[in-house]
């Protein structure tokens, strides 16, 4: 009689050391076994000669991952678009020993393997393509916006050696401009220099400008343009901002909570708690830069009191009701937060840092409303949360004293 049972599936986890030459392999069997199986090409042709090699029958289950690094997302996406598991891991998130100083490519897919099959491993979200275009035109933009404060800098530091110094009470106005273009040095060579740096100023100025009329260009049509309209309603978040949010974090639904986006961002405290002693630090720095950056410089928009500018008040026009509500209900508390930790005498950077971290919160409950997910309530703190809060209070009584007091006959 023919056995007709299905046949066990057998899952083995592929590991490539990917490099632009060539990849590294390692193949973790599920009995224990983490072999190396060599060096293959890098070409998706040559991917493709090792699936058949390794697929010999159909209840073999291949699942892939690699690190993240210049490769970019291709050997992913190639791997997906036929029906396989694959994931990346960034590097930083791969657990190591402390004693283990050798460092090969060999072994790096090996360990790589064993980790993928325990799963003590944290995947990164893969964006579509269409999404990582527009993230690069926004990165574009950041490092143009570096360009130019490092061209401006080169330009202030000449004209200081040179003892040149404005007393202007802003830079780079048409007041300012004018006071550039009026400086003669006492040699034909210092003003060369001083051409040179003046005019790679205005280029960058220029490159710059193009820039951002090439990101305003990408959001009409793009399917997150109204998660990006809805977050322009917060005050401090502009398009720009707006734009780096949402390209570098892409689909926020991967976040339960909103703990997770902050960490992800890496606004989190640092800490170093054992026994009974807690510790916290400055915040890990460890997530998205890009994200970090935009939200760090809307937050110094809290620091006045709350009202909706006429500038605010155009981003709004047309949004729901819900959006604008959560837009005022975020800037009320963000800026009673800021004032709150003001009159602690606070660090301004703490402070900013802190406004931060909610506003990230408020950022994340956005994108659920958008997406239609209902947005979970702050609970208020019970009693028995509130019971360690509490710091006891004591009161000094009046000071006795059993002497008499002698009254004069």
């Amino acid at each position: 009689m023919q056995n007709l049972s299905p046949m066990k599936q057998i899952i083995k986890h592929v590991a490539f050391d990917v490099h632009a030459e060539s990849h590294h392999v390692a193949i973790a069997s599920p009995d224990g076994e983490v072999r190396d199986y060599g060096a293959i090409g890098s070409k998706l042709s040559d991917v493709d000669r090792l699936i058949s090699k390794l697929k010999t029958s159909d209840n073999i289950e291949l699942r892939f991952i690699y690190e993240a690094g210049p490769t970019g997302f291709g050997l992913a996406r190639h791997l997906r678009s036929k029906g396989f598991v694959c994931e990346i891991v960034s590097p930083s998130l791969i657990p190591q020993k402390a004693s283990d100083r050798v460092k090969t490519n060999r072994r790096d897919a090996r360990n790589l393997a064993r980790l993928y099959r325990a799963g003590e491993l944290t995947f990164i979200h893969i964006p579509t393509p269409e999404d990582e275009a527009v993230r690069d035109v926004v990165r574009l933009r950041e490092s143009a916006v570096r360009d130019q404060r490092q061209a401006r800098q080169r330009l202030k530091s000449y004209l200081l050696r040179n003892g040149g110094r404005y007393t202007g009470k802003t830079s780079w106005r048409p007041a300012h401009l004018n006071y550039l273009s009026k400086i003669k040095m006492p040699f034909p060579a210092q003003q060369l220099v001083l051409e040179g740096h003046i005019r790679q100023v205005e280029h960058l100025t220029e490159r710059l400008a193009l820039l951002t009329k090439a990101v305003e260009d990408q959001l009409p049509g793009w399917r997150w343009e109204p998660l990006v309209r809805a977050l322009m309603t917060f005050r401090g978040i502009a398009l720009v901002n707006a734009m780096t949010l949402v390209s570098e974090i892409g689909d926020f639904s991967r976040f339960d909570k909103a703990p997770g986006l902050m960490n992800f961002i890496g606004l989190t405290p640092s800490e170093h708690s054992t026994g009974e002693k807690r510790s916290q630090g400055s915040i890990t720095k460890t997530g998205n830069s890009f994200c970090r950056k935009a939200l760090i410089e809307s937050a110094w928009h809290y620091r006045q009191p709350a009202r909706v500018a006429p500038t605010l008040r155009l981003r709004q026009h047309g949004q729901p009701k819900e959006v604008n509500d959560l837009s005022w209900k975020a800037q009320q508390r963000l800026c009673s937060r800021f004032r709150h930790l003001q009159s602690q005498h606070k660090k301004s950077v703490v402070t900013v840092t802190a406004v931060a971290r909610e506003l990230s919160g408020f950022v994340w409950a956005m994108a659920k409303l958008v997406a239609g997910q209902p947005v979970p309530e702050r609970k208020p703190k019970t009693e028995a949360n509130t019971k360690s809060d509490t710091k006891k209070v004591y009161t000094l009584k009046p000071a006795t004293s059993n002497r008499v007091k002698r009254t004069k006959k």
